[in-house]
């Protein structure tokens, strides 16, 4: 075989194998692409998606309220609520035994001091709509607005989890419903301000070995996990009071 065909071989061979590395570089890079959006659609849908139509409410007034916190920080009882905002006991929690304790004797006299822990524990999804609604939640709380905020997630909560009812475009509506100044609200929520805070939350969760929502503790106990009954509630406060811890 002459130099020249030997060369026009090399040189044929050298070009399949290109084109070859080039297929599988691009076949790899396709791959690549399919597994980044099936992880990204979530989010980009949540970001796309359309407001639609959501309950709103009047908002109502809370005693002595400060924050996520309501009444006599100084109280000889300390409650502390860890919800998820998907959570659908810790709706019924909050439609039951919460609205009777804010409006009950407790508050106004000073005996009991109620704060609401951010526990975002539901997140199945990349659209993170328990982290997002939390999020929402306290950009809501620095215009002094959280506990309306609050009301508004719960009177539209979803009744599957992760399944459209706090996508991005909701949550501002929500806030915008609520007369929020927007542009402060959407600076806050678009860049998470306050995930430290929400961390901060969870991880004194976690650190009473709270895994589950709604969870009690009431003077640094645990009440229970799961919903508890508005008359056992108010019978472990009783018995604080008395002084029974």
């Amino acid at each position: 075989m002459s130099l020249s065909k030997r060369e026009a071989l090399k040189a044929q061979r050298t070009k399949r194998k290109r084109r070859q590395r080039i297929t599988t570089m691009i076949v790899i890079g396709v791959v690549i692409v399919i597994v980044i959006l099936a992880f990204a659609w979530p989010s980009i849908y949540n970001s796309l998606k359309p407001a639609g139509s959501f309950i709103r409410i009047t908002p109502a007034v809370y005693p002595m309220e400060n924050g996520k916190s309501v009444g006599n920080s100084n109280a000889k009882v300390n409650i502390q609520i860890y919800e998820d905002f998907q959570c659908p006991y810790c709706k019924l929690f909050t439609e039951n035994d919460e609205k009777q304790l804010l409006e009950s004797k407790y508050i106004t006299s000073g005996e009991v001091y109620y704060e609401f822990m951010q526990f975002p524990i539901l997140d199945a999804t990349a659209s993170k709509e328990s982290q997002q609604s939390a999020n929402a939640s306290m950009c809501a709380l620095e215009q002094g607005q959280f506990w309306p905020y609050h009301d508004m997630l719960y009177a539209n909560q979803g009744t599957v989890e992760n399944g459209g009812a706090f996508t991005n475009k909701r949550l501002q509506a929500f806030a915008e419903a609520l007369g929020l100044n927007m542009s402060e609200f959407n600076q806050c929520f678009s860049t998470d301000k306050y995930s430290a805070e929400i961390k901060a939350d969870y991880e004194m969760g976690r650190s009473l070995g709270i895994n589950s929502t709604p969870t009690i503790v009431l003077n640094g106990k645990i009440l229970g996990p799961g919903y508890i009954p508005y008359e056992q509630l108010t019978a472990a406060i009783d018995a604080a009071i008395a002084g029974g811890g």
